[in-house]
């Protein structure tokens, strides 16, 4: 081998090149080339978008002044809230639930045209005022809300606008199917659905915690009573009215309606009036219905019976004389019995007489009368107790007078004076009826049935003989009073109210009406009792609720059901030893 070939290729030899390169392998490459390109390309655009969004969402959400401070926290204006349970009522209907909704909010600052913009929105949602519409898409904010729960409808045609700076933010709604049928027992919650009254207040935790709640109100019969106290009130032109219906044996409130009531949507265009819940919040003097815890109070202390006889003449008490209303007897000696059945003032005032100060105010307060009713509302008023409870006092409260409660505080000592001695507590919840009724006796069984037979007669011959429902065996007793004002009464202005039971023998319901200033019309010969307006409407609420609550109408003449109405002869058997109080 030469030197050349021992150091190497020589210097003058030529080099070997790289094969050339076919055709389709040059397509390859170029291919591949500019897939990496591409994707190069690709990948600088989505991180400069990106951040561009990301800008965006800053300037959106958290908007800077020009100091760099942070103007407003959108973010926690449009936090979507938790979800909030249903309240139904004992049927299952819904009374208030919570749906998907969409607001509409702005940011002023990406609004090109403040006027034109406005002008375009409010035709779009005629209901926003134009002026306040305006100052908002001009004012020097990030963040304003224009409107809250649109509807479909509007979120479309909305959108169609394309006006730069408006955008839509998914929410919840609270809803009530029902309207102003519930309203006072349902109330309502603020916009962020922070319950503000009624059981949507009185709930709130619960609620917000997606607890459900069965209620024990009836929607069948509240729409029903609903319109059978507004024709009543219109009938008599009266200013207001109210209806509570409880169960007598659970203590469940099955309706609750008080008139004016209000559109749950819009409570702040209600009166007072309109949002005063009547049956809770309203105290009032009661009147003669009154005189069944007088009478219950006199039988039970074994100072009076059936039989036992007061003198009807007036009573003068300082410079004031205590009178029977004109229609009732004004002087001679009448029974314990006819004293109810005819409801005397003067009888009434010796019965207590002889029952004595101290048993009055034992039995009132055993009775729940004296304290507010523990319900379930916020919106629950105190009762209005004499201070000093005297003996004048004392006189006075003996015919319902110088004492004032609320309607749901009266139906539940009714209750408790007729279901054979036992006071429930009142609710708006419905009872599990495999649990027991929780309850504390408050007087004898034998009382209460003298009682029952008491009212059964007031019915039949006394001054509720309008709200007799065939079949039904209606219990009841009427009261009237003139309303409370600053050093006296107002002679022209009352409640009449009217409390029935039925059936008598056996009581199921308590039923008690309520009218405020009703007038006398034609037909009831200038006369603006209880016996001609709230008792009638008593008793028309119920015929029509027999049936739907599946009551049974009776033989009038039935033996066995006169056995039970049938009234004692003598002292009531048990008296006050049977009647002290103890808890079930």
């Amino acid at each position: 081998m030469t030197a050349d070939a021992l150091d190497g290729f020589p210097t003058n030899a030529p080099r070997q090149t790289e094969p050339a390169l076919r055709p389709a392998q040059r397509l390859s490459a170029a291919i591949e080339t500019g897939r990496q390109r591409v994707v190069i390309s690709a990948l600088v655009f989505s991180l400069a978008f990106a951040g561009i969004g990301l800008r965006l969402v800053d300037l959106m959400a958290f908007g800077s002044d020009a100091d760099g401070t942070l103007a407003n926290r959108a973010v926690s204006a449009v936090a979507p809230v938790a979800d909030r349970a249903d309240l139904r009522d004992r049927n299952g209907l819904i009374l208030a639930t919570t749906l998907p909704s969409v607001s509409l909010y702005a940011d002023p600052k990406l609004v090109l045209d403040p006027i034109e913009a406005s002008l375009r929105l409010s035709k779009v949602l005629p209901d926003l005022d134009q002026n306040k519409l305006l100052a908002d898409l001009s004012a020097d904010r990030r963040f304003v809300w224009l409107k809250r729960g649109l509807t479909p409808t509007q979120q479309y045609e909305v959108n169609r606008l394309g006006i730069p700076g408006l955008a839509f933010q998914n929410e919840e709604r609270r809803y009530y199917p029902a309207g102003n049928l519930t309203s006072h027992v349902v109330g309502f919650t603020n916009i962020d659905a922070q319950g503000i009254a009624g059981l949507e207040k009185g709930l709130d935790d619960r609620l917000q915690s997606g607890e459900s709640v069965a209620l024990s109100i009836d929607l069948r019969l509240q729409e029903m009573v609903r319109n059978e106290l507004q024709a009543t009130i219109t009938k008599f032109k009266a200013t207001a009215g109210n209806v509570l219906i409880m169960d007598a044996k659970t203590g469940e409130i099955l309706s609750m309606v008080s008139l004016p009531d209000f559109n749950p949507y819009d409570p702040t265009a209600a009166s007072e009036d309109a949002l005063f819940n009547r049956n809770t919040l309203g105290v009032y003097e009661m009147g003669s219905t009154f005189k069944i815890f007088n009478t219950a109070m006199a039988l039970e202390s074994g100072t009076s019976t059936l039989q036992t006889t007061y003198d009807q003449g007036p009573i003068r008490v300082g410079r004031f004389t205590i009178r029977n209303f004109r229609a009732e007897p004004q002087s001679g000696r009448w029974s314990v019995y006819e004293i109810f059945r005819q409801s005397m003032n003067t009888g009434s005032v010796h019965m207590f007489e002889a029952a004595g100060l101290d048993r009055q105010k034992e039995f009132l307060a055993r009775l729940g009368l004296t304290k507010p009713s523990p319900l379930e509302l916020p919106e629950v008023g105190a009762p209005m107790v004499p201070r000093p409870w005297s003996q004048v006092s004392g006189m006075t409260i003996s015919y319902g007078h110088g004492m004032a409660v609320t309607p749901v505080q009266l139906v539940t000592a009714v209750a408790a004076v007729v279901n054979g001695g036992t006071l429930h507590p009142p609710t708006l919840f419905k009872r599990d009826p495999a649990q027991p009724v929780p309850g504390t006796r408050v007087l004898s069984p034998e009382l209460s049935r003298t009682m029952r037979a008491l009212m059964r007669v007031v019915t039949v011959s006394g001054t509720a003989t309008k709200a007799e429902v065939p079949g039904y065996f209606v219990g009841a007793k009427t009261g009237s009073a003139n309303k409370a004002v600053r050093g006296g009464y107002n002679r022209k202005a009352g409640v009449t109210d009217f409390v029935g039971i039925f059936p008598a023998y056996d009581p199921k319901y308590i039923v008690m009406t309520m009218l405020e200033d009703a007038q006398a019309i034609p037909g009831t010969y200038g006369y603006n009792t209880a016996g001609w307006n709230a008792a009638p409407l008593g008793g028309q609420i119920i015929a029509r609720m027999g049936p739907m609550m599946g009551v049974e109408p009776k033989d009038p003449n039935d033996p066995a059901i006169l056995q039970q109405l049938a009234l004692p002869v003598g002292p009531v058997a048990g008296g006050a030893q049977q009647a002290a109080v103890e808890e079930e």
